[in-house]
């Protein structure tokens, strides 16, 4: 296992299927992303202008690099349809070491070389 460096994980929920797929689409075409995972079937329990709220969404699972995440949030609010979505990142503290590289690769990020 090698230490990750640049790759993290960005949570997002999304309110049904259609919308999770439009914003992984979009983040894909503009190659923000390497990868996505859209769970369906997530029930979700929150506090929502001084009350509780539950509700069914889909979870995004995004893989990126640091470098992309401003760009990847701003595209991910501008399309979002909540006004306050979620977006959670999760540093990587490790990982295959292929899959890392080929994350970064897939987003046009050139893993730094050794010395």
């Amino acid at each position: 296992m090698k230490r990750s460096g640049q790759q993290v994980l960005v949570l997002v929920t999304a309110p049904d299927l259609k919308t999770a797929r439009a914003l992984a689409t979009a983040a894909l075409d503009a190659r923000l992303i390497a990868c996505a995972n859209l769970l369906r079937g997530l029930e979700s329990h929150y506090w929502w202008r001084g009350q509780i709220e539950s509700g069914r969404e889909v979870l995004l699972l995004l893989k990126t690099t640091k470098p992309r995440l401003s760009a990847l949030e701003a595209l991910s609010l501008r399309k979002h349809p909540y006004a306050t979505p979620e977006f959670v990142v999760v540093r990587l503290s490790g990982g295959h070491a292929r899959y890392l590289r080929w994350l970064s690769e897939a987003v046009g990020v050139r893993p730094r070389r050794k010395a």
